[in-house]
């Protein structure tokens, strides 16, 4: 409850509130809250600061993903590529003929395809589609449907071009001609 003040003059007594408190009285408040204000301030300027530099952070994570990403695809690429290099030594080996003969040609194709299959096992993938195996639609693509009693149902009866796969992960379908 505000104060009760007689006035000099004899007067009704005046009471005080916050805004006929004289001056001595309310300095303090304003100091008080200058001080808490440039506290504000500086926890607001420590805040923004803060996270200007977890901004920063961020995007130089970012961009330190995105180069880590590329440089391991180019070592997997250069990886594949170090393991492929000997067959295409020997396939250039072979075009140079020279005196061979054909079953010397054919030996030579049939030990490169040899080492390619070696080098595909090697990073994990498996070739697939053979006559005479159950087709699955999921990894396989009939182009071709032929009746042969010789076979059972839904039996691959040709391979056009056989399939790969990596794991679960189908690289390319086997193209086929199914049976029956």
């Amino acid at each position: 409850m505000p104060k009760k003040k007689n006035d000099p003059e004899g007067n009704e007594p005046v009471r005080e509130t916050p805004q006929t408190e004289p001056a001595a009285k309310q300095a303090p408040t304003h100091k008080h809250a200058d001080e808490k204000a440039a506290e504000l301030e500086k926890k607001l300027a420590e805040q923004k600061d803060a996270f200007l530099r977890l901004a920063a952070e961020y995007d130089n994570y970012r961009k330190r993903s995105v180069r880590e990403k590329e440089e391991a695809y180019a070592n997997a690429k250069a990886g594949v590529l170090k393991e492929l290099l000997p067959v295409i030594d020997n396939l250039q080996r072979a075009e140079l003929k020279g005196e061979q003969g054909v079953l010397d040609y054919q030996k030579g194709v049939e030990m490169i395809l040899a080492q390619f299959a070696e080098v595909l096992k090697k990073l994990g993938i498996e070739c697939f589609g053979e006559p005479g195996d159950k087709f699955d639609p999921h990894c396989c693509e009939a182009v071709l449907h032929v009746e042969d009693k010789a076979l059972g149902e839904n039996t691959v009866a040709a391979v056009f071009s056989k399939g790969y796969k990596m794991g679960e992960r189908v690289i390319r379908s086997a193209c086929v001609s199914v049976a029956n």
